[in-house]
Parts: structure tokens; sequence; C-alpha cells
């Protein structure tokens, strides 16, 4: 897994930047916002994010850490792929986009092209608890949290127990404890059903 890529812009474009990183060029797609921060400059350091899809492996970059989180809060919700995100961070600031969030305006989030009401809805209720406003990052143990919680989820549905009640059990053990690891989750989980 890449964290990020580091070395001379080869070529920037509003969709794509071209890392040239010890005679290998990465190409990276990229948002409007990254590659506002990209223009004028000679070196880059792109924080990564790896889509590893069956016809190919495609790269997403951005200028810092807090705008990859928001990529990777939004690509959780159900119905939104990584183009979309893209999409949305182009449209939105990474400020903009958590205030939109927190605020459930879902207007402004409809105004991006391919965003219809249904999707800004979700993408509002999915993450609201999720991000905070005014600081600087986002609840960085919340992408930590959501694969504890899937794999929690899939133990339990392997288990036999059935989806709805183990997420509705889980969603109020990790509302109580945000940090609690697999194992924590899945015995207090089974202590509660």
């Amino acid at each position: 897994m890449l964290d990020y890529i580091k070395g001379s812009i080869a070529e920037l474009t509003p969709t794509y930047v071209v890392v040239d990183n010890n005679s290998l060029g990465y190409y990276i797609n990229i948002s409007l916002y990254t590659y506002s921060a990209l223009q004028n400059e000679k070196e880059a350091k792109v924080y990564v994010y790896e889509n590893i899809r069956e016809d190919a492996h495609v790269l997403y970059g951005f200028i810092d850490k807090t705008e990859r989180e928001l990529f990777t809060l939004l690509i959780s919700v159900s119905g939104v792929g990584a183009g979309t995100a893209r999409m949305i961070q182009s449209a939105l600031r990474p400020e903009e986009l958590k205030q939109c969030i927190s605020t459930g305006n879902v207007n402004q989030l409809k105004s991006v092209k391919g965003i219809g009401a249904k999707t800004a809805q979700r993408i509002i209720v999915d993450l609201k608890d999720k991000i905070n406003v005014g600081d600087d990052t986002l609840l960085i143990t919340v992408a930590d949290s959501n694969v504890v919680f899937d794999e929690a989820l899939s133990a339990l549905g392997i288990l036999g127990f059935p989806q709805q009640l183990s997420q509705k059990v889980l969603k109020k053990l990790f509302s109580q404890s945000p940090d609690i690891t697999v194992e924590d989750a899945i015995k207090q989980a089974l202590k509660m059903m």
C-alpha cells in the first residue's frame, strides 16, 4: 500500500498529475483542489489512494491527508464511487465539504454534477457523525473504526447472526467506545445478542 509519492512534476492537468520518482512516472488522478495547490510547483508530495479493481489499478492523489481522508469517507458511502468522490472534491474545497455535510446542506451537494437528492442525503446521513468542522483533521480513528466495524460485522455474519441486528448492536458499541478492537467488539456484541 502506498502512502505518498514524492518527486518532480512531469505533467500537470486539472484531472491528473504525473510524478516522476526514480525514473518512474506515476499517473495520479487528482481533484481541482489538488491541481490548484500544485500549480507553479516543480516538486510534489502527493498522498495517494490505490483503487485496485479487476480491470485496473488506479491511483488517486491528494495534496494533504485531510483531503484523502475525506475521499475515503466519501467512497465508503453506498453509491459513491471514486469518480464521484473526486467530482465532489473538485467542486467543494475540503472545508466547504465538511461544513456542507455537518450542516446537512443537501442543495449544495446536489449542485455537484452527478449527485442527486438521494445520494446527497445518503452522504450527509452516513458521514455527519464522522466529520469535525473547524478542525484541520477528521476523526482519524474513523477510517480505523470503519475497518474494525466491518470486520466485526463480517465475523458476526459468519457466526450466523442477522446483519441488521449485528449492525444495531455494533453501532451502539462503537458509539460508546470508538477505539474498541475487533475482538472486544465481537465479544461484547455476543453478550448483547
